[in-house]
């Protein structure tokens, strides 16, 4: 009886007893404070124990979602999904193999190591405390993941314009309905991140100033604050999952990431030859054999898995097949470089120590707006930017077989488009061309190679740019009034065509809508009809707003959209309005409906579909695709009338870098993931409105507003 109780025991555990004691250990050295909107505030003795606790208040607050993002980015969505994931695993495997991940592991310095560890740790001491947490497929978490995942953006994987659906064709995989299945909602294109600073010049207290406003997901990164005896001492976004805080500030400095379209990866033609079931490819005159690979992918509900053969040329995976050639990408979508920068930042400790980060040259997706408590902003477009030939257009797709097509290195950080202190006081970047980030002291787009900045303008921009150049003196609550600028910009192109368009083909039928239009200030507003039919109307004409190819290869809204304006047709213009009229009739009964009756708010658990029963609240913004600052992408779902928002202002900040720090938040909903919890949706109505708490940076300030505290 004794020996089958033990039996049950061990077979049942999912640790063991020396990395129990081990955890244990460590969370007494380990103290997390919650505030009164359900934000975690850790202290630890060390680095590493403020990543475990950082990693286990992650984890009570979203497990699911930290779970989810590594089994992403371990090619596994299909152990839990199906075979409908298989070509985006694939795709993934491809390019972040698990196999070089440990190895940098291993090769980690001990400094990194033990905040591997550490990370590991804290997420298994919260599923050993949690045996009613269930993941859905890692029961142990190991300290290597991070490094299959080492920058915190979400579009952190480059690989030109390869995507998943081509790599399942290429590679044999016959389930890509989902691929064609997807809803395509145009205006979630045209959207992205917004980072401001603003110097001592422009500044009404003579410090400088920084605004954080990542569009992404919704519930995609947490507000977390981060702190330890050995210095670290840093509040902002964590990605969930990942141990640094990706977008935030510590006492001396803040820096905001917003998406670049600097060229980090490049695509080739290859010429290939098969020998011996061997594929060959030509380079420079000679035949070479590809790297083969072979890639086994499970699937839920199928004993056996699937095998496939990969091929790799000296720049990277063979992903694609167009025009009947293999098409290669170069690429850098995961390093130890890379992770130990995204960490080594958050303990700088002025523009000399940020640049020296920057120096690092690891971080292939961001774009940096900066700011510190010596009053400097500074701005770098980009950071892995690789050598090439400038006169070629690296838009395009490579000759494979010339080697004269390869990198030669990367760029020293002060060859890439940069701006130090500009004498307007002010840096912006939408998620935009470098050329307009400081008005009249921006970069010079000749000063440059194409590659480096192919990024067109957008209508963010141009409403930025309009705002920081008639500004007078900013204070904190003035940046965070101009970071909620209404204006939708995009409808001062639009609007006057389709009035110059009304006027060659009047309607008694439109009058009144065409009216309405010509009336509306263009800012957004709940109450606004005008608002609604301009939205609807304007996403109707998408489709067919052509994307000029420019700059390398990107495109540019505010051109594409100005010059589709002064050629559409008014037959075009005028029956896209009389479709959305009619639509509007059909659906709601009437096309005088306001923007904030149809345009909501709702939170919903991981596992839940919108509804239009339940409560859920207006919101008077749009999508940033049409020019405002603050971005709110919503639209219907299977089943309801009502738009809901998905991704746009997730964490938002504003922060002063004086004697002392003093900053304002915004979390899209709550902090916590659970239903059930206060904190769900407890910061919802603040959102709707753009109204922003303190922030609670100094441990003075958190012992005043303590909801709970506890040890993990």
């Amino acid at each position: 009886m004794k020996k089958f109780i033990l039996f049950l025991f061990v077979s049942t555990s999912l640790f063991a007893s020396p990395e129990i004691a081990r955890w244990k250990a460590q969370a007494k050295r380990v103290t997390i404070y919650r505030d009164e909107y359900g934000v975690p505030h850790i202290y630890g003795k060390s680095d590493a124990d403020a990543v475990f606790g950082m990693l286990y208040a992650q984890c009570e607050d979203d497990f699911s979602r930290v779970e989810r993002n590594y089994i992403e980015k371990l090619g596994r969505l299909a152990e839990v999904d199906g075979a409908k994931e298989l070509a985006n695993d694939l795709y993934l495997r491809l390019i972040i193999d698990p196999a070089e991940a440990k190895a940098d592991y291993e090769r980690s310095p001990i400094w990194l190591k033990k905040l591997l560890i550490a990370y590991a740790d804290g997420i298994n001491y919260y599923l050993h405390k949690h045996p009613r947490v269930k993941p859905a497929l890692l029961t142990h978490f190991e300290p290597w993941y991070p490094l299959l995942w080492t920058d915190g953006s979400i579009g952190a994987i480059s690989t030109g314009d390869v995507t998943e659906e081509e790599v399942g064709k290429f590679y044999g995989i016959s389930e890509l309905t989902a691929f064609h299945q997807k809803e395509k909602v145009l205006d979630e294109d045209l959207t992205g991140s917004n980072g401001f600073a603003v110097g001592k010049t422009l500044s009404k207290t003579g410090n400088a100033l920084l605004y954080i406003n990542p569009h992404v997901t919704f519930y995609f990164r947490p507000e977390i604050h981060v702190n330890s005896e050995a210095g670290l001492h840093v509040y902002g976004a964590v990605t969930w999952g990942q141990f640094f805080v990706y977008q935030g500030f510590n006492e001396k400095n803040g820096w905001m990431h917003t998406s670049s379209q600097v060229d980090v990866s490049d695509l080739y033609q290859e010429q290939v030859e098969m020998r011996n079931r061997v594929p060959y490819y030509l380079l420079d005159g000679k035949w070479i054999p590809m790297k083969v690979k072979k890639i086994s992918l499970q699937v839920a509900g199928e004993s056996k898995a699937r095998a496939f053969t990969t091929y790799f040329t000296h720049r990277g995976a063979v992903m694609a097949k167009r025009d009947g050639h293999w098409i290669s990408v170069r690429s850098y979508n995961r390093s130890l470089k890379s992770l130990e920068q995204s960490w080594l930042r958050t303990k700088t400790t002025g523009l000399a120590s940020y640049q020296k980060v920057m120096d690092l040259r690891a971080n292939t997706s961001n774009n940096t707006v900066y700011a510190d408590n010596l009053g400097n902003i500074a701005y770098w477009h980009g950071n892995y930017v690789p050598k090439r030939d400038p006169k070629k257009d690296w838009g395009l797709v490579q000759d494979g077989t010339s080697s004269a097509n390869d990198w030669t290195g990367l760029h020293p950080v002060d060859e890439i488009v940069h701006v130090y202190n500009p004498i307007t006081g002010w840096i912006q970047n939408c998620n935009s061309t470098p050329f307009t980030v400081s008005g009249s002291a921006s970069p010079l787009r000749a000063n440059y190679p194409v590659y480096m900045a192919p990024d067109g303008e957008n209508f963010r921009d141009k409403n930025a740019v309009r705002l920081f150049s008639s500004a007078p003196k900013l204070d904190l609550q003035d940046l965070i009034h101009l970071g909620y600028d209404r204006k939708l910009t995009a409808f001062e192109v639009l609007i006057p065509a389709l009035t110059k368009a009304y006027a060659l083909q009047p309607s008694t039928e439109l009058k009144e809508l065409v009216d309405s239009l010509s009336a509306w200030d263009l800012h957004s507003n709940v109450n606004s009809v005008a608002q609604n039919v301009a939205i609807r109307w304007a996403q109707a004409l998408l489709p067919s707003i052509p994307k000029l190819r420019q700059f390398g290869g990107e495109t540019d809204p505010v051109i594409n959209f100005t010059q589709f304006t002064s050629m559409a047709s008014a037959d075009l213009l005028v029956n896209a309005l009389q479709q959305v009229k009619h639509n509007l009739e059909k659906q709601y009964g009437t096309w005088k409906m306001t923007w904030g009756e149809l345009n909501r708010f709702q939170r919903i658990s991981n596992s839940v579909i919108f509804d239009d029963q339940k409560p859920s609240l207006p919101v008077a913004f749009t999508s940033s695709a049409w020019g405002q600052l603050p971005s709110y992408t919503s639209r219907a779902f299977p089943g309801t009338q009502k738009w809901y928002g998905v991704n746009g202002n997730s964490f938002v900040c504003a922060v002063e870098f004086g004697k002392q720090i003093r900053a304002y938040s915004l979390l899209a909903g709550g902090q916590s993931g659970d239903p059930l919890s206060p904190h769900f949706f407890d910061q919802s109505v603040n959102y709707a409105n753009g109204v922003f708490k303190p922030v609670l940076f100094y441990k003075s300030d958190v012992l005043q507003h303590v909801s709970k505290q506890y040890r993990p």
